[in-house]
């Protein structure tokens, strides 16, 4: 294993976080996010990234691009607002390309606040069909994202957020509404095809 980062590096990392953040739009900005079945939306995107355990190196980036000519929102493995420094990968991806950007991960960051104690189990067990969520709630009392029950076949929600250009409520209705499984079919693609590339260049690899 590689020695961790420099103090410096993360320093200046953390920095690019702040700046970057203040770019953050929090709201609907499309035309098709102000729809009631996205009339007009025409692709969808996934990114996913994939990591060999034990390599500090190689990794495998995926992007997948479902239907249509334009791509106009990009899902991404992984959390927007609902971060540490409320400036996740989706924030990042969605700043520096201009896209409207949701975030949704599989495991709660406990972070703000928002810890996976009784009281959020409970919420879970609520949840009784798919699109039911409930909101995540920093200390702040503000709302960094929700947890959703993606599907009718899967009790284990999604925690949605905001990447960048897309309200939280928008980004939750279009979650639900791309999910044939647990996560937004986009993601799930690039995910099967990340560890497909790693499986296939480096072999002897536990993904």
């Amino acid at each position: 294993m590689s020695a961790a980062p420099a103090e410096d590096l993360v320093k200046r990392w953390e920095s690019e976080q702040a700046r970057l953040r203040q770019e953050v739009v929090e709201e609907d900005t499309e035309d098709w996010q102000r729809s009631a079945d996205f009339s007009g939306l025409e692709r969808v995107g996934g990114v996913d990234l994939s990591f060999i355990k034990g390599d500090d190196v190689n990794a495998c980036a995926q992007l997948v691009v479902l239907s249509y000519p334009d791509l106009e929102v990009v899902f991404v493995d992984g959390n927007g607002l609902f971060h540490y420094r409320e400036f996740g990968l989706a924030c990042h991806l969605g700043v520096l390309s201009g896209l409207p950007c949701v975030g949704v991960a599989k495991n709660l960051l406990q972070v703000q606040g928002v810890y996976k104690n009784d009281e959020h189990q409970s919420q879970i067990a609520a949840l009784q069909k798919g699109g039911d969520s409930f909101p995540l709630t920093a200390a702040s009392g503000k709302v960094l994202g929700k947890a959703l029950r993606s599907s009718d076949k899967s009790s284990k929600p999604v925690y949605v957020s905001i990447g960048h250009k897309i309200s939280v409520d928008t980004a939750v209705r279009l979650t639900h509404t791309c999910c044939r499984y647990r996560v937004p079919e986009p993601i799930r693609q690039a995910d099967c095809r990340s560890r497909e590339y790693l499986r296939i260049h480096f072999p002897a690899a536990d993904t």
